[in-house]
């Protein structure tokens, strides 16, 4: 029975994991992750199968640290493979990507055999995280007030300056930030982050807008996050 869990180029100066405690890492890291999963969906919106994703995540590193088991060759293998993984995937969010590399960092620890630690990191950064979310860290009272808007408008239409006054009655802040042709070139679509004065009047601000753009398409979303180096 035990030839059937050792490998075919095993000799005996190789370090063979027994089958207990293939067992016991392997339970841990289901635990770890199914204990991530929840943590980090705490006052988030995500989906199943980003949760699924995330309880099974530590389990598959801990397996595959497990097998490299010191040797260079494999282990740079291994990491290919997982760097192949990020483009074949859509991006995700800035804490999708965080309680990912929490999986595989929990993981990676339990696949060396330290199943405390692993445990232990999971808790406190769980924890931590779950904190960060009560706490709702980062917003502000602008928040609520930052939007991004797209307005439609027709091609003869001279979009440059047209919306000033709207946007200086309407928002304390505007920026054209992008300017797209559809329709085979008889439409534009502007793109702009605005922050309004007042959100009660979004409505009365987006029928004024309707009246300049010819009542074409208007939408309203909450300002997209754009990072700068």
């Amino acid at each position: 029975m035990e030839k059937l869990f050792r490998g075919v180029f095993d000799t005996e100066f190789t370090a063979v994991i027994t089958v207990t405690d293939f067992l016991l890492c392997l339970g841990a890291a289901l635990l770890i992750g199914l204990m991530l999963a929840f943590m980090c969906s705490y006052r988030t919106r995500t989906s199943r199968s980003f949760m699924a994703t995330l309880a099974l995540l530590p389990a598959v590193v801990c397996v595959v640290i497990m097998m490299v088991n010191g040797n260079i060759g494999t282990g740079v293998a291994v990491a290919g493979a997982f760097s192949l993984v990020r483009f074949r995937s859509a991006p995700g969010s800035a804490r999708e990507i965080a309680a990912i590399f929490l999986a595989m960092g929990a993981g990676l620890i339990v696949g060396m055999g330290y199943i405390g630690f692993g445990l232990l990191f999971a808790l406190i950064v769980g924890l931590v995280s779950m904190l960060y979310a009560r706490l709702n860290l980062g917003a502000s009272r602008l928040t609520a007030r930052r939007k991004t808007m797209r307005i439609t408008i027709p091609e003869n239409l001279d979009y440059t300056g047209i919306f000033d006054d709207l946007f200086a009655a309407y928002t304390t802040e505007h920026e054209l930030v992008a300017v797209k042709t559809t329709n085979m070139g008889s439409l534009f679509k502007l793109t702009y982050d605005i922050t309004l004065r007042d959100p009660a009047k979004e409505k009365e601000f987006i029928d004024q807008l309707r009246c300049r753009n010819g009542n074409l398409e208007i939408s309203v979303s909450q300002q997209e996050v754009r990072g700068e180096l």
